[in-house]
């Protein structure tokens, strides 16, 4: 067994691609429309294409976040039961500068965790969905 992916569902993808390409510095992978269920989809990842088993990207090695995009869908409801994403980065003070700079919204600055030594931060996507920034 190996984790393939994640998926999130978003309001507007093409804003969602910007902000993990752009400014969480992702790649696209594949994306895919499917217009008898009116919907499409996008795999994003980090890495290169040398991590694929063969050309299907659900065949990529490294995990891979995948943003569904209903499109008679203008509203999700958050819930209570999700946490976050969580994305190493080498400096997590860095990576807030870099989000902000780029537009993307920091919601809790670098710093130690409260109950440990581990520096994290959160920043948050377009549509809400938080991700944790851990710095190893």
């Amino acid at each position: 067994m190996r984790l393939m992916h994640t998926m999130l569902r978003v309001t507007d993808l093409d804003r969602s691609i910007e902000f993990y390409c752009d400014v969480l510095g992702m790649q696209l992978i594949a994306q895919q429309a499917f217009p008898g269920g009116r919907f499409t989809i996008a795999f994003l990842g980090y890495g290169d294409n040398d991590n694929m088993v063969d050309t299907n990207p659900l065949r990529r090695t490294d995990p891979m976040l995948e943003l569904t995009h209903n499109w008679d869908t203008s509203r999700y409801e958050m819930g209570n039961a999700y946490g976050h994403i969580a994305i190493e980065v080498e400096d997590a003070y860095a990576a807030c500068e870099r989000i902000s700079a780029r537009g993307g919204q920091v919601t809790r600055p670098a710093g130690p965790m409260k109950h440990g030594t581990t520096v994290i931060a959160f920043a948050a996507d377009p549509d809400g969905y938080s991700i944790e920034l851990i710095q190893p």
